[in-house]
């Protein structure tokens, strides 16, 4: 494998040496000219791989010759963790660690081999908002809460090598990733001549391909994954087919990212990406800016994509520059990506893609989505007589206006009353122009005396420290705090359902006649419950856009034609009249903005507050286990293993857990919002002494394995075709007929000894990738599930819990079968498994009947069947340690 050492290139100072795609043979220039920049990065990590024996000369012509489905090896430069994630995956390395040295074996193995870095960003909740106390008031409730979870991680910063943790309130993982940890090309070690590469990453987040904004290949991975990655063993992934999107025109005026990127969610979710690369390229990606590009990637999950790649070129350049990276590593980018092909240019040709779509940005209008789905965008003129087509889908009669008096107060609610107006997520919060559009909107609405109505909770919590200084330094942070948006924290809060409390009056009012109320949010998921369980629909908007409907305070007013209000002369004010220009908005940001603010703001970065501070250091490499705690248990997944893995049984008399319809996502799976008090995991922590105000988060319990097998299927607005009338986390356990919540089923499925199964329709596992979707259902007694398609993230997470994801023929679904949950199952041939191999099923039904069924196994690679023989990652991670240690 040739690797060329270069010299100095004029004043670019020391470059370093490299493996060269050209040099290495495997094609020629004009052939790399035609291969899309995102397979160029891949293959130049293959190739790098098989230099170090890693990879084969089979997997380096895969990729460069576009053996779409082939399997490779990917070696990511780094992880990026969220503490949702982080904590139950470090939990799951600390109990390995154990296992490990209880088997004799090197427990100090248990070690990340690349660079890891967490960033505390999931735990922040709304509890305090429109004061100016609100940011210290939930940062003081986010330590007291988390205080195990956080001593927990602190413990792990000091126990492991190449792991480092940044402190809550610093900001999102993914726009702190945007703008300060990626470094696009690496230099990696001895000064004199360092190897250089592209920085690739994986990320215990679905929104990780945000990074890809800047041109750096990552995706999002659950925490199996993740912690494969981290221990040093490659990703397998298919070649993966790349959907080109050519950009044209320019965005009209007064259009916003936000729009854009809703756009382009619906044009490539009714297309069909998933499992793709989806790359950007033409004549229009230059009047795209990073921030533009990385509101666009950030919601690959939202239409399915793996990845969302934006090439390198100037305005990659121009965006390290004002984010504070060092002039020489500007220039390091510049010059090994010319070097190495991966520079972009509007005068080179364009890559050859296994399909290719346009959209002219000059289509784009203001637009939101909702009201449950990223995909169901709607132009800003039609999100009213939407609302009121989604009333009548609910039962509503046309025109029918329901109104409650909130006690107390001089107001009522009705169906439509926005209760939620929340400019949150790194989706917009990491674009300076979108924020400074809200805030000039903010300044012109006081400026006519203008209100939020006093039914909304209103809140803005910035992805990053930098993004709350630029409006202060824009002079437009006083205006939105005048209208109730002061910074309440910096975190996901809201966009992740720690939206906190509604005002119990507000409630009280919702629940009186089950008011369709709704959220407003600057975020990426709207997802049914997700935001708050008192609210019904939820809408994505632009920052600009919640706080217009801070104003109205209803979604059923058309904001193009009704006015917000009316101002100090009693004349009724407009949309349009306070609504900036495109160029007003990113002059002001290209203003507050500046090289001295992002390096200022991230010097500190990984320094501890006080309250982190005050954490206790445990010095040890084994951490200390406290049976009490139910934040954090040692989980079950080492025990009573054998050195080598038991033959795969097959499935007989299996019983379905649930059936479910389409489009059932993580969020409905494993939720990770407010914990109710009569809930499974509700009452668990109630046994164990903890008060319903302490309940926490559903994700800030993932460390303990007892509340995540609670809370599979445990979202409020699960539909179980079982149990057809209820909405809720209820199954009919079968032969008994009885209805139980599902929690209590599948224990009593498991003292009966009766295996489990799911079936689902299509997309399932849609959203956050979050592995405790598929760790509760493998605690659960679940074996396999069984569903029309699955989501990317999802499908793995199964593998690596070592449940089965076995998809359906084209056309079978569980309403042409005919299920209605009292059949069972029977699941042929697992001893003789193979990448995407065919499985028998024959269900069984009551009265005899049978119906025999041919089953895909979505186990995609060699490797992913692999890990279902050994019952999951964990499993096979632990055996390869045990007998690396073993004579």
């Amino acid at each position: 494998m040739p690797i060329r050492s270069t010299t100095r290139l004029g004043d670019k100072g020391h470059f370093g040496r490299y493996v060269s795609i050209v040099e290495s043979g495997v094609l020629d220039a004009n052939e790399l000219a035609r291969l899309p920049y995102s397979l160029r990065v891949l293959l130049e990590n293959v190739l790098r791989s098989r230099s170090r024996d890693l990879a084969t000369s089979e997997n380096v012509n895969a990729v460069a010759h576009r053996r779409v489905g082939a399997s490779v090896p990917f070696f990511p430069a780094r992880v990026l963790l969220q503490d949702g994630l982080a904590v139950p995956l470090l939990v799951d390395l600390a109990a390995l660690r154990d296992a490990v040295d209880a088997a004799g074996g090197n427990g100090r193995a248990v070690n990340p081999r690349i660079p890891v870095d967490t960033v505390v960003d999931h735990s922040v909740r709304v509890d305090s908002w429109a004061g100016p106390r609100a940011l210290a008031i939930n940062m003081e409730q986010e330590h007291r809460r988390n205080l195990e979870r956080f001593e927990f991680m602190r413990w792990s910063g000091n126990a492991y090598d190449r792991f480092r943790v940044v402190p809550p309130g610093k900001g999102i993982v993914h726009q702190v990733n945007l703008e300060h940890l990626a470094q696009v090309v690496i230099a990696e070690g001895g000064e004199d001549e360092p190897m250089l590469f592209p920085d690739t990453m994986v990320g215990t987040d679905s929104h990780t391909p945000m990074i890809n904004g800047l041109g750096v290949l990552g995706w999002g991975v659950g925490g199996l994954e993740a912690e494969a990655a981290m221990l040093g063993r490659p990703l397998t992934i298919p070649v993966p087919r790349i959907i080109g999107v050519e950009i044209t025109g320019a965005l009209r005026e007064g259009v916003t990212a936000t729009d854009l990127v809703l756009t382009v969610t619906e044009l490539l979710r009714s297309h069909g990406v998933v499992d793709t690369f989806v790359e950007f390229c033409g004549a229009g990606l230059g009047a795209l800016s990073v921030a533009d590009r990385g509101t666009i990637a950030n919601m690959a999950p939202e239409y399915g994509a793996t990845a969302v790649y934006f090439p390198i070129d100037d305005r990659t350049l121009e965006y390290l520059r004002v984010t504070g990276r060092s002039s020489q590593q500007v220039d390091l980018v510049e010059s090994y990506c010319r070097a190495q092909n991966l520079w972009r240019d509007d005068d080179a040709a364009q890559p050859e893609f296994d399909e290719l779509l346009t959209l002219d940005l000059s289509t784009v209008r203001a637009s939101l989505a909702g009201p449950s789905r990223p995909e169901d965008r709607v132009d800003l003129d039609g999100v009213a007589a939407g609302f009121e087509e989604y009333s009548r889908a609910l039962g509503r009669e046309p025109g029918e206006q329901r109104t409650v008096p909130v006690r107390d107060t001089d107001y009522s609610l009705a169906d439509g009353s926005v209760v939620i107006a929340a400019i949150a997520s790194c989706t917009n919060t990491s674009n300076p122009v979108s924020m400074v559009t809200a805030g000039l909107v903010a300044r012109n609405a006081v400026a006519r005396g203008l209100r939020t109505r006093p039914w909304v909770k209103t809140s803005l919590t910035p992805g990053s420290l930098v993004s709350a200084e630029l409006l202060e330094a824009a002079g437009l942070q006083k205006d939105l705090d005048s209208l109730g948006f002061q910074v309440a924290g910096f975190g996901c809060a809201t966009c992740n359902g720690n939206s906190g409390p509604l005002p119990e009056p507000v409630v009280d009012a919702i629940g009186a006649q089950e008011l369709l109320s709704v959220a407003v949010v600057s975020g990426n998921r709207n997802f049914e419950g997700r935001v708050h369980p008192n609210v019904k629909a939820a809408y994505l908007a632009s920052p600009a856009l919640v706080v217009a409907y801070a104003l109205t305070g209803s979604i059923a007013v058309d904001l193009t034609s009704e006015s917000l209000g009316v101002d100090t002369d009693g004349q009724p004010v407009y949309l349009r009249d306070i609504w900036p220009s495109t160029a007003e908005a990113a002059e002001l940001a290209s203003q507050a903005s500046s090289q001295q603010r992002f390096a200022a703001s991230y010097a500190d970065l990984f320094e501890p507050g006080e309250l982190w501070k005050s954490l206790p250091e445990d010095p040890r490499e084994r951490f200390q286990w406290d049976p009490a705690s139910t934040y954090l248990q040692r989980p079950p997944f080492f025990d009573e293993l054998s050195v080598k893995p038991a033959r795969l049984r097959d499935v007989h008399a299996a019983r379905p857990l649930v059936i479910l319809g389409d489009s059932i996502t993580t969020d409905h799976i494993s939720p990770s919002g407010a914990i109710p008090v009569d809930s499974s995991a509700g009452r668990y922590l109630r046994d164990h002494g903890v008060e319903p105000r302490d309940f926490n988060s559903y994700v800030s319990r993932r460390g303990n394995h007892e509340v995540v097998q609670r809370a599979a299927f445990a979202s409020l607005r699960l539909r179980n075709r079982m149990v057809p009338t209820v909405e809720g986390p209820v199954t009919t356990h079968h032969p008994s007929g009885d209805v139980l919540p599902i929690y209590d089923a599948a224990l009593r499925y498991r003292h009966e000894g009766t295996p489990l199964v799911v079936v689902a329709g299509a997309k399932y596992g849609q959203g956050s990738s979050r592995d405790s979707a598929a760790k509760g259902l493998a605690l659960l007694g679940v074996r396999a599930v069984i569903a029309q398609s699955f989501e990317r993230i999802h499908r793995s997470n199964l593998i690596g819990m070592g449940v089965l994801p076995l998809q359906l023929p084209d056309g079978t679904s569980s309403e042409t079968l005919a299920l209605i949950g009292s059949e069972t199952f029977d699941i042929h041939g697992l001893d003789a498994l193979a990448a995407r191999a065919t499985v028998r099923c024959t269900v069984q039904r009551p009265d005899g009947r049978a119906t025999d069924l041919k089953l895909l196994l979505r186990a995609d690679t060699p490797e992913e069947v692999e890990t279902l023989r050994h019952g999951g990652l964990l499993p096979l991670v632990w055996r390869e340690l045990v007998t690396a240690s073993q004579p």
